[in-house]
């Protein structure tokens, strides 16, 4: 009954959400009290669940998200993201931008925390997105997706592969040779796939974009003649990316200001974008100096990620050191990172405008904040039902399993367990717990299903994990938009990595 009370619980969130459009906060909350109070937790068991998963996001990511939120505000602030953008399109062009994002996240940049890596990509992907034509929006954050999340399960040091690795005893050289290769080309082929099916209509503009109040009647405009070629960057009427502000609730209506607005009516041929992307600066808003050059202006990101991954490869190595450690915890990088950027801002921007950025952060992460916490709840409360031990019955040690059939159902515990816990990390570890005890029993090599249930518990992100709930106000999507952007990419990732990985074991 416990499985049968979380399926309910989850598909009771997610038609709240998406039928009578009950706002996110409020809908979690609902599915969480149901789960609790019907799975046997008590009143009391169930509201100690809801606070103290509440809690426990927030000590967890709380301080990584204010933290990227504004550094992500200020360098938007100073253009620095669509700088960058502006090269990266006249450097590769629109159509391989998002493979670029996709197999660098995944392959050069994996991740240690997730959170980290979202609010720092995201601006550069909703930058990018009104100068790439109609599927702009859709398709970056797709990739952002596919790259942040496989070279989480796939690639050291992600955290995912470290914890997987670590419980099954595979070694970390064995894991990075593997997951080198299969992670990079999991998320490109993930990316391609995708990108076929927005060209089939998968992605609906007006429902799965938040509207930009601000700019309401002037997109109406727009969709009037949305066919029409678009001039500047990204279509005649688009505003420039302006960081994060009016990042809303989610579900509430409105889109970030100049984020992903122009990409729901900016369906420029690839044309007029790579003319955008060779026309000339435009000088940023409350500016009082020149910007310094690019390297300099992202250096508030680039800092950060070298003192994370410099802090997960000593560790990794089995290197001590508390500088190390101290240097390379995520709250500090991202604290570093925003004080540079600060400097930065100060240097560049009137006194004015960086206060305006820095309002616009902070009126973003609250409402990023409550939302994920409460995403946090739900994933706590389905934590004290036990659901783990009633999946780990569905497993036999027969050895007269196939090594397919083995493979498909290592790869259906990490996946369920990831449906209903929420969190890819930990359904892996869990995942990782249920096999390593009977690991000596199948006749398939431990760094294969190490893969497969990487492989599983990426299936499906949604509802239930802080990860959705941050990915929706950052990138400028409505819930739908979330589901198919996000939950639908995971999914599809985690269909392609398990093709990959029954391959893999055809060869080792």
């Amino acid at each position: 009954m416990t499985a049968l009370h979380t399926a309910i619980a989850i598909l009771v969130v997610i038609l709240l959400i998406l039928v009578p459009k009950v706002e996110p906060v409020i809908a979690l909350v609902i599915g969480s009290l149901y789960l609790g109070i019907a799975s046997g937790l008590g009143f009391e068991g169930t509201i100690h669940a809801i606070v103290g998963g509440f809690g426990d996001i927030m000590a967890e990511v709380g301080l990584l998200i204010g933290f990227g939120v504004l550094l992500g505000s200020l360098l938007n602030s100073m253009g620095s993201l669509q700088k960058l953008v502006e090269k990266l399109l006249r450097a590769l062009g629109p159509g391989k931008l998002p493979y670029a994002l996709a197999g660098a996240l995944s392959a050069v940049f994996p991740s240690i925390y997730v959170d980290v890596q979202l609010v720092l990509a995201a601006p550069l992907a909703k930058s990018a997105a009104p100068r790439m034509g109609r599927y702009g929006l859709p398709m970056m954050s797709g990739a952002l997706s596919a790259g942040i999340l496989v070279g989480y399960v796939f690639v050291v040091p992600g955290l995912g592969t470290l914890a997987i690795a670590g419980l099954l005893h595979v070694p970390l050289s064995t894991m990075l040779v593997y997951g080198f290769v299969l992670g990079p080309l999991a998320a490109l082929l993930t990316t391609f796939l995708y990108g076929r099916l927005l060209r089939h209509g998968l992605w609906n503009a007006d429902t799965d974009e938040v509207p930009d109040a601000e700019n309401a009647q002037g997109d109406q405009d727009e969709r009037d003649d949305r066919d029409a070629p678009a001039t500047g960057a990204g279509g005649a009427k688009s505003v420039p990316p302006r960081g994060s502000r009016g990042n809303a609730a989610p579900g509430s209506g409105r889109r970030p200001a100049g984020g992903s607005g122009a990409a729901t009516t900016a369906e420029a041929p690839a044309a007029a974008t790579s003319v955008a992307a060779d026309a000339p600066e435009a000088d940023v808003p409350g500016a009082r100096r020149p910007m310094p050059p690019l390297y300099l202006a992202l250096l508030p990101i680039a800092f950060p990620l070298l003192l994370i991954a410099t802090g997960a490869i000593s560790d990794a190595a089995g290197v001590k050191s508390d500088l190390l450690t101290f240097l390379g915890d995520p709250a500090f990088a991202l604290f570093a990172g925003l004080v540079g950027a600060y400097a930065l801002a100060k240097w560049v921007l009137t006194d004015e405008r960086v206060g305006e950025a820095m309002t616009e952060g902070f009126h973003s992460t609250g409402q990023i904040l409550l939302v994920t916490g409460v995403g946090g709840s739900l994933g706590a409360v389905i934590g004290e039902t036990g659901l783990d031990d009633v999946l780990a019955d569905i497993f036999s040690a027969d050895a007269g399993m196939s090594t397919v059939v083995t493979i498909l159902l290592v790869w259906l515990v990490a996946a369920l367990l990831h449906l209903a816990i929420g969190s890819i990390g930990v359904a892996a570890i869990a995942a990782a717990g249920i096999i390593a005890p009977i690991m000596g029993e199948l006749a398939v090599p431990p760094a294969v299903l190490a893969l497969a249930i990487g492989s599983g518990s990426l299936f499906a992100l949604q509802v239930n994990s802080n990860f959705f709930w941050m990915f929706q106000p950052l990138l400028g999507v409505t819930t739908r938009g979330a589901l198919k952007a996000l939950t639908f990419v995971t999914a599809l990732a985690s269909v392609v990595s398990l093709a990959l990985v029954i391959a893999v074991s055809f060869v080792v």
